[in-house]
């Protein structure tokens, strides 16, 4: 299964490059990698980025696929299915649970579905750390074809596995855990120690 970390996004809400902002001496965006690659069913790991920063990320010794559609994460998504089935995060993930990853994969395999995202009680999907198939790209062709661009509501269209989030042991939730403001950093200062 390939890793897909996605890092196109423009960091508005954090006022500058997040990804690349360092913590503990390390660029954030190498959290989410180093945890995706501690997943063992994981096989190889690719940043997916925009055309603005795709140079600067090279510098990070990862396979570096460019998303020229710049649509938000749908294009993420399309341009990581061109290398095969993903597994799909945020690079602003710093802690990812490889073992969380691994189940995911588990599950995955065994539904034959298109996609497996968590999904709460309450109906909200986690799409940024999911699992799609290579063949789900017809599905979000069709869609930016169309000019729609919503994520979860080409996978609400799609064959969908769901992992019921409260049914996962908690410590695995911190894996939805995103940096969007600085003062987010804390949470990561604070596990990384």
């Amino acid at each position: 299964m390939l890793g897909a970390v996605l890092a196109g996004g423009r960091s508005k809400r954090f006022g500058g490059d997040k990804l690349l902002f360092r913590i503990g001496g390390r660029p954030l965006i190498s959290y989410a990698l180093e945890r995706i690659e501690s997943a063992s069913l994981i096989k190889e790991v690719v940043i997916v980025a925009s055309p603005d920063n795709a140079g600067r990320l090279r510098s990070l010794g990862y396979e570096v696929v460019v998303d020229e559609l710049s649509i938000g994460p749908m294009g993420g998504v399309y341009t990581a299915l061109g290398v095969g089935d993903s597994f799909v995060v945020a690079g602003d993930m710093p802690l990812i649970v490889p073992e969380f990853v691994d189940r995911m994969i588990r599950e995955f395999r065994g539904s034959e579905k298109l996609v497996c995202v968590p999904r709460w009680t309450n109906g909200y999907l986690e799409p940024l750390h999911a699992i799609y198939s290579k063949a789900f790209r017809r599905v979000l062709k069709g869609r930016i074809r169309d000019g729609d661009y919503s994520l979860n509501g080409a996978i609400r269209f799609a064959d969908v596995c769901y992992l019921n989030v409260e049914k996962l042991p908690p410590s695995w939730r911190e894996s939805f855990f995103n940096v969007n403001r600085r003062s987010d950093l804390r949470k990561l200062v604070g596990d990384s120690k």
